[in-house]
């Protein structure tokens, strides 16, 4: 293994020197806790306490994620007792967390980070040729590469998730995508549930969403004007500033057949006067006061509103800006975790508490407990472990120590999990809901046979396509990605005296523009191809990822993300590696030929094949505005059709999985819930996060999840009348 010199990890972006992603691969070699800058909160959070042992609660929540945390606050809305319970802290205003240009960072923070090392295959061989794949060293750190160290230990392959209060929605890039309106129809038609039809659930839509962004003729009749999630899109004025952002924009635009020629124009004229003002401009932002041209001729080509309720809203080609999970003006990450803070926080005229909603932080829950002296079990209450770090996703965790002071907490109508596609099935198994033959082998007393818990998992596929060009993106020249104190990119974005595209890099997440199409293979002509773009190095996740995606050093890197939506693999499966609640589970996603039949796992790497070699279009037709671009990921002798499939084979990832808990029809034997998100043969318990989904959903997950909440809420305030 080669040797390494390398800088104090200062900060969640402050990268190895030597070690690092690029043209030859990936070679990370990071502390599993590594040092990082700490910043005071920007705002309020709540306390950290555990369950109260005198309490007893009409409802508990157990998980604060997208599906637990508006759920919670929503019952408590509604008049009714409710303990929300989490394992992590309240970290809403890390700085890390709350700029939208900094998810990635965000999703390795030690104090909010969980880490799971999952597998793609369950076949070593073709395990092995990921480059990402990651190993514990003897000394206890973590490498990812080819290079490993002797001695070490695989672990396979990092799958970040958020151990903190709004889960993954804290850590997200916020996109804010709704759902196909055949996702929604198909759980309608399997439950026979009509409000889970498209139209019905674009009802919960409008109630939870404030619409922040201007829409084609201010038409808001497909969206919520006064909800609690603000939904907003990257001010344009932010990419229109840089030249070579805008040629990578124009090179998609052009290769997808769309005219830009005013657009061209208007970046002529800008530039035209700015070099009249300052003459050399190499390596320079245009200044916004010239740049309105650039933003009229933008928005003509990115008006189509992605959440718009038209028939061609699933199928049609469109380049777009994204909607986005963050609110207008301080352009800060919006939410659940901010409803949660508002209920629980809010108090009566004579300062008494005003909703029935307590927050356990820090508490792991370990196991629910039933009454089975009745026909049916019946969930009464949950135990949990009070301490920090205590589950071993957490980096700072122990490995070796069991910690934590455990407690019981009742409900005396129901308890909701909401643990998310991992730890969900997790916490059913150790409470002996589960595959019985599972359940026997750790010696887990069964409650209820249900082989479908941890079963059917289900993610994306999604490759990139990088390449490096000859100068830096002016755009981010500044940025020092919080590793030093005095990040100019992020003074500017947080002073109250800038706004919208003043407040500069850091009011976007980065990704100008998105573009929905579809594969040749693409079943009933919906989108099933999503590219993305972006001024960052992204193979894929592997602990310290976010150290060489966009360092302080290198600022010349850009990536088309390429995303395969509706993939049909459902193979995956969570398992338990043991009885302790501490430990984290086996999870296996057996990827394309392991988990599919020969013509679906083609017709997967098929449409990233396309996907692939139209993002390699974008450079192709990109006019060179500020320099040149060359493809450094893949390899440039990755070429042909099936050096690109056996690519996918083997690099291709995901962080969007789903379905391990699934809703089902009432004759399915593998059903875990019923269309009211009830544990089939369970009373009193209910699962709402994204293991409830039986398909995978659209192209990004989380307002799906929120309105899963949603529809949940109205499901169970349903059953009390």
């Amino acid at each position: 293994m080669k040797s390494f010199s390398y800088l104090a990890l200062i900060s969640a972006l402050a990268p190895f020197t030597e070690a690092g992603a690029g043209a030859n691969g990936i070679d990370v070699l990071i502390p599993r806790v590594p040092q990082q800058n700490t910043f005071p909160l920007t705002g309020p959070s709540l306390p950290v306490t555990p369950p109260s042992p005198n309490k007893t609660y009409e409802y508990i929540v157990v998980g604060g994620g997208a599906g637990g945390s508006p759920l919670a606050a929503d019952l408590a809305l509604a008049g009714h007792s409710v303990l929300l319970i989490d394992a992590g802290g309240d970290y809403g205003h890390l700085r890390e967390v709350e700029t939208p240009a900094l998810g990635n960072p965000a999703s390795e923070r030690n104090e909010v980070s969980w880490g799971f090392f999952t597998h793609h295959y369950a076949n070593e061989t073709q395990a092995l040729r990921d480059r990402k794949l990651t190993w514990m060293t003897p000394d206890g750190n973590y490498y990812s590469g080819q290079n490993v160290p002797e001695g070490s230990t695989m672990l396979g392959n990092f799958y970040p998730r958020y151990g903190g209060l709004g889960g993954c929605s804290e850590h997200n890039a916020l996109v804010g995508v709704l759902p196909t309106e055949n996702d929604w129809d198909y759980i309608a038609n399997i439950t026979g549930d009509v409000k889970f039809q498209a139209e019905n659930m674009r009802e919960y839509w409008k109630q939870i969403e404030k619409v922040m962004y201007p829409l084609p003729n201010n038409d808001t009749s497909a969206h919520g004007t006064d909800g609690w999630l603000g939904v907003s899109i990257n001010p344009q004025g932010i990419a229109a500033q840089d030249l070579k952002i805008l040629s990578v924009m124009i090179g998609a635009m052009e290769a997808l057949g769309y005219s830009t020629e005013s657009l061209s124009n208007a970046i002529a004229d800008a530039t035209d006067v700015f070099s009249q003002e300052v003459g050399d401009t190499a390596e320079m932002l245009l200044p916004l006061n010239v740049t309105q041209g650039i933003v009229d001729a933008l928005g003509d080509i990115l008006e189509w509103d992605v959440n718009r309720d038209t028939p061609d809203r699933d199928t049609k080609q469109v380049v777009a800006r994204l909607p986005m999970t963050m609110t207008t003006g301080d352009y800060r990450r919006a939410s659940p975790r901010d409803l949660v803070y508002d209920v629980a926080t809010a108090t009566n005229p004579d300062g008494s508490k005003k909703y029935k909603l307590d927050v356990a932080l820090h508490s792991l829950a370990t196991k629910v407990n039933f009454d089975t002296t009745g026909d049916k079990p019946k969930a009464i209450s949950v135990d949990y472990l009070f301490g920090e770090s205590l589950y071993r996703a957490d980096p700072r965790s122990s490995l070796t120590e069991d910690t934590g002071i455990p407690g019981t907490v009742s409900a005396t109508r129901e308890i909701i999990v909401s643990g998310g596609t991992f730890n969900t099935p997790q916490i059913l198994k150790l409470s002996g809901v589960g595959p019985k033959e599972e359940l026997e082998k750790w010696d887990i007393p069964v409650v209820l046979d249900l082989p479908g818990v941890g079963t059917n998992m289900q993610d994306r596929l999604e490759v990139g396509v990088h390449a490096d060009a000859t100068s830096n993106f002016t755009r981010i020249l500044n940025c020092t990605y919080l590793g030093t104190e005095d990040d100019p990119c992020w003074s500017q974005y947080f002073s109250e005296d800038n706004h919208d595209s003043e407040k500069g890099t850091y009011a976007s997440n980065g990704v100008p523009m998105g573009i929905f199409t579809t594969s040749s293979v693409a079943q009933g002509g919906e989108h099933d191809l999503w590219l993305g773009g972006f001024s960052a190095l992204f193979p894929g996740f592997f602990p310290g990822y976010s150290t060489v995606a966009a360092t302080p050093d290198a600022k010349n890197h850009w990536s088309w993300l390429i995303l395969k939506a509706h993939t049909t693999n459902n193979a995956g499966t969570v398992q338990l590696a043991s009885t302790n609640p501490r430990d984290t589970p086996r999870i296996d996603f057996h990827n394309l030929y392991e988990g599919q039949t020969t013509e679906a796992a083609d017709a997967d790497a098929m449409a990233l094949v396309e996907g692939m070699k139209l993002a390699m279009s974008f450079y192709d037709h990109i006019t060179p505005l500020d320099g040149e671009f060359e493809r450094i990921w893949p390899p440039q002798d990755v070429q042909t059709d099936e050096e690109l499939k056996q690519w996918i084979i083997d690099e291709a990832w995901g962080h969007h999985a789903s379905c391990s808990a699934a809703i089902g029809a009432d004759d399915n034997p593998m059903a875990v819930l019923d269309g009211q998100f009830r544990v089939r043969g369970i009373d009193g318990l209910r699962v709402v996060d994204a293991s409830a989904f039986p398909k995978i959903v659209g192209t990004f997950p989380v307002v799906g999840v929120m309105l899963l909440a949603a529809k949940a809420r109205d499901d169970i305030l349903a059953d009390i009348k």
